[in-house]
């Protein structure tokens, strides 16, 4: 199974943005609808419209990507669905590849002929503010934002919100993804073969790796196996949630928080990357590398997650949804691979140090003059309410809406109903909990007894619900792990600074650790590095950052 088709099936969960559906994007001022001007039944969030109401919409498509049901953007059974439910009709203005959107939407922007309503970026949203662009969304999002929506938007206790405020204003609906974190995913048959338990520290993490490089776990006989796999996104920062394939968990356990703004000794914010416990975890990851402990063609290997799919490695970093990907194609290969995941290796401290991302990276907006900025949010309420109905492919206007506690609040009521101790109507007033009623009458199918072991030989692989509740069930179990200690960032904040510099200030850092990392530069680079941060813009995003804190 692709990446991209198993992050089609985790858009229901996750988080992560609008690749998981291969689409992303919104209405185009092409054949805008002030004539059909009209209000929606008496503020109802899924009001039906009298008369038609066009919405031209901007599409961004993964080339890879193909329907699971022979559908297409133009005809599918969304778009049927809102036109009959809502008397919606969207429209596709404008199609561009998924890696171009940004660009397209960017002289969009520049030149204000922008679509109808779109998802789009923090930078691209204050750009809109200030350039007048965009409508005020208060009464609309007060009116017709669905109850479920609403709930979601407010558990995060105002931080969501604050982030699409302008001069009181409500200029935007904001997304908000459930909250994952970075665990520990682990072949626990490799552990068993090799006589290992799950490794509690760094230390257990160096030796579990040099056993599964050396030790033959697969039984092969061949010296092919890696100890850890990894991707080149090193680790999440205060703009985005975990990169899969990462190390964000090691340069935790350090007390590294790169990619967020922490408190320096002055008491002043300072970003993280910068600082002495980055280097300090530089220097263990150049040295497991430099061990042949992680996987020598990081940075070269076109996918990380091949070695996991191929059964070569025995340990790799992800959120909660391994279930989702990469496992299932690894499974493919091997169905006894017993993949559990841990809230492991304990930092100094004892704890697992997790970092707390921005739970609203993409923002919902309409375009100034359209005749109703309320229909792409009663869309929005329709997508929340019948996902687990309709599926999560081609929602074209989508912006993404899951309470931040989703994975664990699911998995434990899915728990409850396997102890007997509840039944899934007991959740029935959950709505916001999108694929939770689905869960909860399936998961007897799914999990096998006995119900509090999750190895893999205890589960019906064969059950069309079994990624989803393998996921909750193995990795969300760690959201309920003592040893968790979450670490916010200072600020989740775009300053104007950062709309010009950031990208190249990113492509400095990631370039330079990289670099450590592989033995390309000398570990002392980092210093250097340091430097440059701070002489290319590094210095004035900090003084604004603080300023954004008084």
């Amino acid at each position: 199974m692709s990446k991209q088709t198993v992050m089609v099936l985790l858009a229901a969960s996750m988080v992560t943005v609008t690749a998981c559906s291969g689409t992303s994007g919104g209405p185009s001022a092409t054949g805008s609808t002030e004539a059909n001007s009209q209000p929606a039944v008496a503020a109802d969030p899924f009001g039906k419209y009298e008369k038609p109401v066009t919405l031209n919409i901007a599409y961004s498509v993964d080339p890879s990507f193909k329907s699971s049901k022979g559908e297409t953007p133009e005809n599918n059974v969304w778009n049927k669905a809102i036109k009959e439910s809502l008397n919606i009709d969207l429209k596709i203005a404008w199609q561009v590849a998924k890696t171009n959107f940004d660009q397209k939407m960017n002289l969009a922007i520049a030149s204000n002929d922008l679509p109808d309503a779109m998802v789009v970026n923090q930078v691209q949203l204050n750009q809109m503010v200030k350039a007048g662009e965009i409508e005020d969304l208060t009464d609309a999002y007060n009116k017709y934002a669905s109850p479920a929506v609403k709930r979601i938007v407010e558990s995060t206790d105002g931080l969501a919100k604050s982030q699409v405020t302008f001069d009181g204003k409500i200029m935007a609906v904001p997304s908000v993804t459930a909250e994952d974190f970075s665990w520990l995913w682990i072949r626990k048959d490799w552990l068993d073969k090799l006589g290992l338990q799950p490794p509690k520290t760094m230390e257990d993490l160096e030796n579990v790796a040099k056993a599964f490089v050396e030790q033959d776990p697969d039984g092969n006989g061949k010296a092919d196996t890696i100890g850890l796999a990894a991707g080149t996104g090193l680790y999440n920062d205060f703009t985005q949630g975990p990169p899969n394939f990462d190390f964000t968990a090691i340069f935790s356990a350090y007390n590294a928080y790169p990619g967020f703004w922490v408190k320096g000794a002055d008491g002043k914010p300072v970003y993280g990357s910068t600082m002495p416990e980055a280097k300090k975890a530089l220097a263990k990851l150049r040295d497991m590398y430099a061990k042949g402990l992680i996987d020598k063609e990081i940075g070269i290997r076109k996918t990380p997650e091949e070695v996991v799919i191929s059964g070569k490695a025995g340990m790799f970093f992800c959120g909660f949804y391994g279930g989702y990907w990469p496992l299932p194609s690894a499974w493919q290969n091997d169905p006894k691979a017993n993949w559990q995941a841990y809230a492991l290796p304990l930092g100094e401290n004892g704890k697992y140090n997790v970092m707390t991302t921005n739970p609203s990276n993409t923002f919902l907006v309409v375009r100034k003059g359209y005749a109703n900025p309320e229909a792409p949010i009663k869309i929005n309420n329709f997508y929340l309410r019948d996902e687990s109905k309709y599926g999560n492919e081609f929602m074209l206007i989508r912006n993404f809406f899951a309470p931040l506690d989703e994975i664990g609040f699911e998995m434990k009521a899915a728990k409850e109903v396997l102890a007997g101790a509840k039944k899934p109507e007991d959740y029935a007033d959950n709505t916001e909990y999108k694929l939770l009623k689905n869960t909860l009458e399936t998961i007897k199918n799914t999990k096998l007894q006995p119900y509090d072991n999750m190895d893999i030989q205890y589960w019906n692989m064969a059950d069309k619900d079994f990624m989803r509740s393998y996921s909750l069930f193995v990795g969300g179990r760690n959201h309920f792990d003592p040893n968790v200690n979450k670490i916010k960032s200072l600020s989740y904040t775009r300053t104007q600074t950062m709309e010009n510099k950031w990208t190249n200030l990113l492509k400095l850092e990631k370039e330079s650790f990289l670099k450590i990392i592989m033995g390309s530069a000398p570990l002392d680079s980092f210093d250097q590095f340091v430097k440059d941060w701070q002489k290319q813009g590094g210095d004035q995003v900090t003084k604004e950052i603080e300023q954004t804190m008084k």
